[in-house]
């Protein structure tokens, strides 16, 4: 007797977070996959009607659209957070939920020194000199209209002690750079590798962000930090909008307590045309990229390859990185 063949469908609800470059492998068992480039909220019930799996990066599913979908059986998160899922809901009716691991550990760091070195070598304002013909005007082979640091020797206080804040200090010990770890806000005693919260904002001539966005890091650097940076550091986030309050980052700026920005991330995302970090962005130092760094076309073709792992996984009955309390 014959096995009846299972067709799984699985929809990806948001293929257009991923580039058109990068190519989604087909898994290695009966299915039929369907990709709309966005969804809004009132699509995914439509969208994911008869999904056994559903693909997401940033649409969210929450508790009550989800007890409207009986049939889903994985939540595959094409990104490392899972913030965009009701994971309780998920633990407590067998949806299993997972995510991607590892794939920005170059990515993520490269960006943030790409920023790090455009702001202490002030590369974006001599672009502009250049463009605007400051060159010929100072009529000798260089000028200098803009201080010019080197990486050597300064103090980079990293905040966030996970992969990417490893990779960080391994990449700054290379450039002769001295990694400071920050102990977690509040908290002392952490071990050797910690350097007191207060110390790194105090000596810091860098200072990075790589935390996660959790009710404890929300809003982490605003004023009273600011004011404790005595040496006005540039400030790098890479990691996630809301660690640091917009609006005082303004202020910190227009005080000199920080000597420029390299922001990646905003809340939301994308940012009100009259936010404070675009407000702002137009300044010589202060750099807004359109959170890109985790998005090199090595990265991203190695994050689709682990997504497919994750739903062949699955389904073999072998399921890989599955969040924790999702299953």
């Amino acid at each position: 007797m014959t096995k009846d063949i299972v067709m799984r469908k699985i929809v990806f609800l948001d293929r257009a977070t991923l580039a058109p470059q990068i190519r989604l492998r087909k898994p290695g068992f009966p299915h039929e996959l369907v990709e709309h480039a966005q969804t809004t909220p009132d699509q995914v019930l439509d969208h994911l009607a008869g999904a056994e799996i559903a693909i997401v990066n940033k649409v969210q599913l929450t508790a009550d659209l989800l007890e409207r979908l009986p049939q889903l059986k994985l939540i595959a998160v094409a990104a490392t957070g899972t913030d965009c899922v009701d994971k309780e809901y998920c633990r407590t009716h067998g949806i299993a939920v997972s995510n991607i691991r590892g794939y920005a550990i170059n990515t993520v760091p490269e960006h943030t020194f790409a920023l790090m070195l455009a702001l202490r070598r002030n590369i974006v304002p001599f672009r502009q000199d250049v463009l605007d013909g400051e060159w010929q005007k100072s009529g000798q082979f260089c000028f200098f209209n803009h201080p010019i640091h080197d990486l050597q020797g300064a103090r980079l206080g990293i905040i966030g002690e996970g992969v990417l804040g490893q990779r960080v200090a391994d990449i700054a010990r290379a450039f002769g750079m001295v990694p400071l770890f920050a102990a977690h806000k509040g908290k002392s005693g952490l071990g050797p590798l910690y350097t007191p919260w207060d110390v790194v904002l105090e000596t810091s001539d860098i200072i990075t962000l790589h935390s996660p966005l959790t009710p404890e890091t929300r809003g982490m650097i605003a004023m009273p930090e600011f004011r404790q940076m005595k040496r006005r550091p540039l400030i790098i986030n890479t990691a996630r909008g809301g660690l640091v309050v917009e609006e005082d980052l303004v202020t910190a700026l227009d005080e000199g307590l920080i000597g420029g920005a390299g922001f990646d991330v905003t809340l939301p995302e994308p940012p009100p045309a009259d936010s404070p970090l675009m407000r702002i962005a137009g300044r010589p130092n202060v750099i807004v990229t359109p959170h890109l760094g985790w998005a090199s076309d090595e990265a991203q073709q190695a994050l689709a390859d682990q997504l497919i792992d994750n739903i062949e996984n699955f389904v073999a009955g072998t399921p890989s990185n599955l969040v924790m309390g999702a299953y």
